[in-house]
């Protein structure tokens, strides 16, 4: 029997993430390391892995098939475990969007696989107890994108310290911490989602901000694509909000939120890697500045300011 063939996939900066392939089996290996791959002293605890591996358990019995990976085994001396893989041939969503085909069915799935997780754990003690402590999310997501961030910008820093103590404030559901299009595996129209190693019972609104964080960023990237990025936005804002339950604060929380992921992604921890012009960084800087002190009423509102710079840079 031929040996195995393994390869290393994307971890991010966080994991190892491993490929196994044989002739009868195809499964992911992924190891938690303690020091993040960044140029910034960045640690965690590592036994998140197997939060991780807790929470896909536990969703499975909600999500559809396919949606998620199935967990395997676990190597708790190596903080390791092993899960299924996508099928052959899923792409990630992040690189698809990257390279112009932005598809809005996709994005609506993104936003009902959000909804679904948020709503069978809305206000659920059993939840909470399991996946109540913040811990990891701190050390992942506080500390480098806001914390880090509001040192570099010490005028508007009190934002970032009254954002976060209301966002602790709004533990109504599980968040997922990393709801990215990385974190997406498409292949035909099933999407599968991965990564939850930041899971916690806490505010919903960090997810959605995320997601449409990205979104948003990548319209700086590539402009001639900005009205795709938007309506994709749309769709996936569409489904999130239909889905869970109807509380006036969600939106007006999701944009707190989306005003510094995007200054995060430029001045903290970990910037994203494709913004690498000064000036398209600038402006990010200045647009994510502006969602902070004069915040806007809706999202629909926040890609209508984004349009609008961008006509009147090319009228100028």
């Amino acid at each position: 029997m031929a040996a195995p063939a393994v390869s290393e996939l994307g971890g991010g900066v966080s994991n190892t993430v491993l490929l196994v392939e044989s002739n009868t089996r195809r499964f992911v290996m992924k190891q938690a390391l303690g020091k993040l791959r960044v140029k910034e002293e960045w640690r965690a605890d590592r036994s998140r892995i197997f939060r991780e591996s807790a929470a896909l358990r536990k969703l499975a019995e909600y999500f559809p098939e396919g949606s998620l990976p199935a967990v395997l085994f676990e190597d708790r001396d190596n903080f390791i475990f092993a899960m299924s893989a996508a099928p052959a041939g899923s792409l990630c969503w992040k690189d698809l969007l990257l390279n112009g085909e932005i598809r809005v069915e996709t994005a609506e799935r993104v936003g009902e696989l959000l909804a679904l997780m948020v709503g069978v754990s809305w206000r659920e003690p059993a939840w909470e107890n399991e996946f109540g402590d913040q811990t990891i999310f701190d050390q992942l997501r506080l500390d480098p994108y806001y914390r880090a961030t509001a040192r570099r910008h010490p005028d508007i820093a009190p934002a970032a310290a009254r954002l976060m103590e209301e966002s602790a404030a709004r533990r109504v559901s599980l968040a997922h911490g990393d709801w990215s299009p990385k974190n997406f595996l498409v292949d035909a129209s099933r999407v599968m989602a991965i990564d939850f190693e930041v899971i916690h019972f806490g505010d919903p609104s960090f997810d959605s901000a995320f997601l449409l964080n990205h979104l948003l960023l990548k319209s700086f990237h590539r402009p001639e694509w900005a009205d795709l990025y938007a309506e994709a936005a749309a769709r996936f804002w569409e489904k999130f909000i239909a889905g869970v339950p109807r509380e006036g604060w969600i939106e007006a929380a999701t944009l707190q939120h989306l005003g510094w992921l995007m200054l995060a992604r430029v001045d903290g921890k970990s910037p994203a890697e494709y913004l690498r012009e000064a000036e398209i960084r600038d402006r990010v800087r200045r647009f994510a500045r502006e969602l902070i002190v004069a915040p806007p009423d809706s999202v629909a509102e926040v890609f209508g300011r984004r349009r609008e710079r961008a006509l009147r840079r090319q009228e100028g």
